[in-house]
C-alpha cells in the first residue's frame, strides 16, 4: 500500500501541496482495475472522474471521421488524464484505452472541487500541469512541420525512454508496449517510413529492436539526430 501511495503522491496535482492533506486525499480515492484492451472512456462521451496511473500503461487516442486512430500520448504510472471533462463540461477529447493492464485511482468532480476549495493552491498546480501540456503539444506541432520522420522517431524514441527507460549496462532498456502502428501514429508517420527509420538507427548501432521493447544504446547520437 506504501508503494501506491508513493506513486499517487508523485501525480503533477499533488506537487507542493502539503503531504498530510494529499494523503489525507489518496485514502479517499477508489482503486479500479482494467484488463489490457479496456477503452476506460470513449471520445465524445460526457466525463466528471479523473484518473491517476497507479500501475501500467495507457495510451489517449482520437479518431478520425474514416475510423482511422491518431495515438496523442502513452502515460504511465503517476500520470494524470480525464481532467479536462472535469473543468471544461463539454465531451471527452480522447478516448482512454489500457496499453496493458492497468490500476487506476479515481476521483469524481465533486470530490476535486471540494479538495480545492480546502486547499486552493491545488488550482495553481493544475494551472501548471495543463501549461506543460500545452507545452508539449506545441511542440509537437512544431515538430510535424518543421522536423523530418527520423528526427521526429529519434525524439519519440527519447521521450520514452524518459518517461519509461530504465538502465541496463550502459544502455537504456525502454519497454513501450507498442505496436509498430502505434509507434507510427505517435510519430506522425506511416509505419512503413517509420520502420525505415528504426532499422537505419538499429543498423548504425544506435538502438536495438527487442519486440514491444528497445535497447537505446547510443543516447548521444539518437538525441543529435532529434534536434
Amino acid at each position: 500500500m506504501v508503494g501506491v501511495q508513493d506513486t499517487l503522491a508523485r501525480a503533477g496535482i499533488f506537487q507542493g501541496v502539503d503531504s498530510e492533506a494529499v494523503a489525507a486525499l489518496i485514502s479517499e480515492m477508489d482503486t479500479v482495475e482494467f484488463p489490457k484492451g479496456t477503452t476506460i472512456f470513449e471520445e465524445g462521451e460526457p466525463g466528471d472522474r479523473l484518473y491517476i496511473i497507479v500501475d501500467g500503461k495507457i495510451k489517449l487516442a482520437r479518431h478520425a471521421p474514416d475510423g482511422r486512430e491518431n495515438l496523442l500520448s502513452v502515460m504511465g504510472p503517476s500520470d494524470m488524464f480525464g481532467e479536462l471533462s472535469i473543468f471544461d463540461p463539454g465531451p471527452r477529447t480522447s478516448s482512454a484505452v489500457c496499453v496493458t493492464d492497468v490500476t487506476c485511482a479515481t476521483m469524481d468532480s465533486t470530490m476535486l472541487r471540494q479538495w480545492i476549495d480546502n486547499h486552493p493552491e491545488i488550482s495553481q498546480q493544475l494551472l501548471r500541469v495543463l501549461a506543460r501540456r500545452l507545452r508539449r503539444t506545441n511542440a509537437s506541432l512544431a515538430d510535424l512541420i518543421f522536423t523530418d520522420v527520423p528526427g521526429r522517431v529519434a525524439k519519440t524514441l527519447l521521450q520514452l525512454a524518459n518517461r519509461f527507460g530504465v538502465h541496463e549496462g550502459g544502455a537504456l532498456r525502454v519497454n513501450h508496449d507498442l505496436t509498430q502502428e502505434e509507434i507510427a501514429q505517435l510519430v506522425g508517420a506511416s509505419r512503413e517510413t517509420v520502420n525505415k527509420a528504426l532499422a537505419t538507427f538499429a543498423h548504425r548501432g544506435w538502438i536495438r529492436l527487442e519486440g514491444k521493447s528497445v535497447l537505446i544504446v547510443n543516447t548521444e547520437h539518437l538525441a543529435r539526430r532529434a534536434r
